[in-house]
């Protein structure tokens, strides 16, 4: 019997794992007050919301392809530019219903902590 080593283990997020730290992340980003449906974002936009959602569920933070497949697998338009505009050469559109699940999930997770700015205006 071999012992795994720090080296074989399997790369960060695969499948559902990864759609829930996308989920997690598309909510923390509107949760910050921030328009998500309907934008045209870089994936740079969304990269520190990844890196958020990732440190909440003590996970590796996704890569550029795994983030993009999880976010395409939820339905989110992806499309991919040319390497000479941005360091991570992705644009991703949510759709509103997206937006909304992804919205849920994060109140869910977080308890009804996950409050949106717009939610605790006058």
């Amino acid at each position: 019997m071999t012992q795994q080593t720090f080296f074989d283990g399997e790369p960060p997020g695969g499948g559902p794992e990864a759609e829930r730290l996308v989920l997690y992340a598309l909510g923390d980003f509107q949760a910050r007050g921030l328009v998500l449906a309907g934008r045209d974002l870089p994936l740079d936009r969304l990269r520190g919301a990844l890196r958020r959602s990732a440190e909440a569920h003590g996970a590796e933070m996704l890569g550029d392809e795994q983030a993009v497949a999880a976010l395409a697998a939820l339905g989110a338009t992806v499309r991919r530019v040319p390497a000479f505009v941005a360091k991570h050469p992705y644009r991703v559109v949510v759709s509103a219903p997206l937006a909304e699940r992804a919205l849920a999930f994060l109140r869910e997770t977080k308890g009804g902590a996950g409050r949106s700015r717009a939610d605790t205006k006058p």
